[in-house]
């Protein structure tokens, strides 16, 4: 199993190869699919353990949330947190190591698995989730929900309802924390991905929440920078 420590040259390259590849797949066959299980189930499958092939894998926790996490551990033994969508595992160990009692979900199956070898020891809860069919018990459940690059990866058309379900499991008073790439209002989304315009990552002001911090960054890449959103949201109530 690789590690983005191997070669990251090589590595990096091997990543951006992948993400082109999976993107013309995912827009020529996955992009109607209504749960995008098909999809995400088929990049895990084929990657046969190699984390260069799944391309939003960056093998360590993204360094904001790390950031974040060191100046907001968990301040009391029943604190609990969730890695929406959690793919390999990073965030939702991160957050465990930070003193949060952690869940990590995702609708693939072979992300659980590999997530679970990966960190044999973990901590985390992790399982199988459909986050459009969520389990009761996790609804309004969880003091800390983090959310990176989920609502992106759905059409356009699915990201109110995706982000609805993401806001459904925050408990009142809890916090959310936002990852995603962002476009100015007037650029077509033209996805996959469908990276997010200022009304759809704002759209948790109106699901009950106000929002904490924000700041603006950007990926550099070599063809091109991507802009980003970080946010932490607060939950009334």
């Amino acid at each position: 199993m690789t590690s983005n420590s191997d070669n990251p040259q090589e590595f990096e390259a091997r990543r951006r190869a992948a993400r082109e590849e999976l993107n013309a797949l995912d827009k020529a066959k996955f992009s109607d699919d209504a749960n995008r299980a098909g999809f995400f189930n088929m990049v895990y499958q084929r990657a046969e353990g190699d984390g260069a092939q799944v391309p939003w894998a960056d093998l360590a926790p993204k360094p904001q949330l790390a950031e974040w996490l060191a100046e907001n551990p968990a301040t009391g033994e029943n604190m609990r947190a969730v890695d929406v969508a959690c793919g390999l595992g990073d965030h939702a160990e991160a957050m465990a190591a930070a003193g949060y009692i952690t869940t990590g979900f995702d609708i693939a199956d072979q992300a659980i698995s590999w997530a679970k070898e990966r960190f044999p020891e973990t901590k985390v809860s992790y399982s199988k989730g459909d986050l459009l069919n969520l389990p009761q018990e996790w609804v309004g459940n969880f003091d800390l929900v983090y959310e990176c690059y989920t609502i992106q990866s759905v059409p356009e058309a699915m990201h109110a309802a995706i982000s609805k379900a993401i806001a459904s499991l925050v408990a009142p008073g809890g916090r959310l924390i936002v990852i995603a790439r962002i476009r100015a209002d007037d650029e077509e989304a033209n996805g996959p991905p469908w990276h997010l315009n200022s009304q759809e990552y704002n759209i948790f002001k109106d699901l009950g929440f106000t929002r904490e911090s924000e700041s603006m960054y950007e990926v550099v890449r070599a063809d091109k920078n991507i802009p980003h959103v970080f946010a932490v949201w607060r939950k009334v109530g």
